[in-house]
This record gives C-alpha cells, sequence and structure tokens, in this order.
C-alpha cells in the first residue's frame, strides 16, 4: 500500500511540472501529426498537400493540447500567436539545421540534438508569448 501512495505521490510530483506536461503532451502531438499526415496521403493527397493540412489540423489540435493540459488557457484569441510561436520554432530550427548541414554533420543526429533545445525554446515561447499573463 505504502509503495502505490509513492508511485502517486511520484506521477503526480512530476505532472505537475509545467515543462513535463510540456513534454508529453508534445509527445501526443507529434503523434497526431503524424497520423493526420498519413491519414491525408492514404486518401490519395499529394504529399505537399497532405502535409499541408496535416500542419493545420495539427495547430489547431496542439493549441487546444498545449493550451488546455500544459498552459490551462484556450482562448481563441491566442491561436494566432500560436501559429506564429510555431512559425519562429520552425525557422529557428531550420536556422540551427542549416548551420550543422554547412558543417558537414550528420543530418540525422543534428535533428536529433535539436529536439530538446527545441522542445525548451517552444516552451518558453509559449509560455512567455502565448500562454503568459
Amino acid at each position: 500500500m505504502a509503495v502505490n501512495t509513492q508511485i502517486k505521490t511520484f506521477i503526480i510530483k512530476f505532472w505537475n511540472n509545467q515543462m513535463f506536461r510540456f513534454l508529453v503532451i508534445g509527445g501526443v502531438n507529434t503523434v497526431f501529426g503524424y497520423c493526420m499526415y498519413a491519414l491525408f496521403t492514404f486518401i490519395g493527397l499529394h504529399y505537399a498537400l497532405a502535409s499541408l493540412f496535416a500542419l493545420i489540423s495539427g495547430i489547431l489540435f496542439n493549441f487546444n493540447t498545449t493550451g488546455k493540459i500544459v498552459f490551462n488557457n484556450t482562448k481563441p484569441g491566442l491561436l494566432f500567436r500560436f501559429t506564429g510561436v510555431y512559425m519562429i520554432s520552425y525557422l529557428v530550427n531550420i536556422f540551427l539545421l542549416r548551420l550543422f548541414a554547412q558543417s558537414n554533420y550528420n543530418m540525422y543526429f543534428a535533428g536529433a540534438m535539436l529536439i530538446l533545445p527545441m522542445a525548451l525554446i517552444s516552451f518558453l515561447l509559449n509560455k512567455k508569448i502565448v500562454f503568459g499573463s
């Protein structure tokens, strides 16, 4: 019985950490986005359209999950800022990947190395620009 209580306390402690929730929800959002891409590809859309529609549906889904579960705020007026943060994160990621490419790094490794720094950047931008008070 005491072990169960300790496990619950441990889980609650981590779940109460906003960054931890952001990372978990980020994983859920990634799976959703890929599933949307796969669905649009499966129904016969060109990969460019499948990717575009997956991006749009992903932004809408991610806004709701990130807003509600991580920041407890899903005011519709914040969607524009959320989309802006998405674009900023994308551009920063592409810029950093370009630096790696110019240095002849393995691009798979470069992408993997950027996962956590980009998650931190995205978290901070969302916390300050989108969902901040």
